[in-house]
């Protein structure tokens, strides 16, 4: 029999809170990070995005912004937590797609730079940082990365190597990031709208979250991370499959390892990131995962598309609804715009929620399923 994976803690830190508590509590306001950007030196036009004023950040020496956030999440989540980095049975795993590529606009382009920027630089740092006594695992798999980082955590505690995982991630967002989603046309110039008719593109957003998993049966009347998958459509680089066959895999095989049936489950934390191809590919799953009459929610008009954090943010989050028993809704969603139908929450609403699955899907085809429950 599987080990169970108990949620121990967690932390959100975007523009609108440092941790889960005030995040939710803005959500419930129908508070957005995303506005109208003015940043030079991100793009030389206004843009849409939910970013940190910098000015909030205090960034310790010898650390860049991506590193400081990390530290910062991380910090709130074990803080009380009861878990202790320096165990050898603790492994810290680390998701983001771009982590520090915003110094190749400003350094100069050395070898020294390149070993800067890799992301096993910014782990190790971060681990030396609490003390983590284990090698950091670092997951980068496009916008994927965060669930991707979940179910890590999840497979290596089953295997009983570990007790305890600390799963972070982060995205911050510059001008090499920016142009590059610009060159896809996918950004929308308003407030993005998941789903919807008129939706014509994505936000991008900066953000940090840590989940700390745990199969110390102490913490037995938690939520758990009750089954997670991954697919690949390979399909193209940038354009999802065209069928969403692929992520449905994904979605039965989470149920599958869970022991659930469609039935079981509450609600959907859908990707949702506004582009007209993801949501229809999405649609498109969950109808062939006979998941079209479930409540379901995308939270980037909330934070934009934070990258390689978003599967952390949005889980998160959605755990939250999971113990407040409140479902958030669907900010920008008016009226269907996808081929086959999904229940789409449009308000806030009460909900007795025992079981939720959480999607994402990124460039190069990548797709990933992951449920919790009580």
């Amino acid at each position: 029999m599987e080990k169970d994976v108990f949620v121990v803690a967690d932390n959100v830190l975007s523009p609108i809170g440092k941790t889960t508590i005030e995040n939710f509590d803005q959500l419930k306001k129908n508070i957005s990070g995303v506005k109208e950007q003015h940043d030079p030196a991100i793009s030389p036009r206004p843009f849409f995005a939910s970013l940190f004023n910098d000015r909030d950040i205090n960034i310790e020496p010898g650390r860049t912004k991506f590193e400081q956030l990390l530290i910062d999440s991380i910090a709130d989540a074990l803080q009380n937590s009861g878990i202790d980095p320096i165990d050898k049975k603790t492994i810290l795993i680390v998701s983001s797609t771009k982590g520090n590529i915003s110094l190749l606009e400003t350094e100069e382009h050395t070898p020294e730079l390149e070993r800067r920027i890799a992301l096993s630089t910014s782990a190790r740092l971060v681990a030396e940082n609490f003390g983590f006594v284990n090698i950091p695992i670092i997951i980068s798999n496009a916008c994927i990365s965060g669930v991707m980082g979940i179910i890590t955590g999840m497979r290596l505690l089953r295997t009983g190597q570990y007790e305890n995982a600390v799963v972070a991630g982060v995205d911050v967002i510059s001008s090499f990031v920016l142009s590059g989603f610009e060159s896809f046309q996918a950004l929308s110039t308003q407030v993005c709208r998941p789903f919807d008719k008129s939706r014509d593109g994505l936000n991008l957003g900066e953000g940090a979250a840590t989940i700390i998993l745990s199969t110390d049966k102490q913490y037995a009347g938690n939520i758990k991370v009750l089954g997670g998958s991954v697919s690949n459509d390979a399909n193209h680089i940038s354009g999802p499959s065209r069928t969403g066959q692929e992520l449905s895999f994904a979605i039965d095989q989470s149920l599958k390892e869970a022991v659930l049936s469609t039935d079981d489950i509450s609600f959907i934390s859908a990707h949702g990131t506004a582009t007209p191809y993801n949501d229809e590919m999405e649609a498109k799953a969950i109808n062939l995962s006979n998941l079209q009459s479930v409540p379901l929610n995308s939270l980037k008009g909330y934070y934009g598309h934070t990258l390689g954090a978003a599967g952390l943010i949005e889980s998160v989050i959605s755990i939250q609804s999971l113990k407040e028993e409140l479902l958030l809704p669907t900010p920008g969603y008016n009226e269907s715009g996808v081929t086959q139908s999904v229940n789409v929450v449009t308000d806030i609403k009460p909900i007795q929620a025992k079981n939720f699955i959480k999607t994402a899907s990124g460039f190069g085809g990548c797709n990933a399923a992951v449920i919790f429950g009580k």
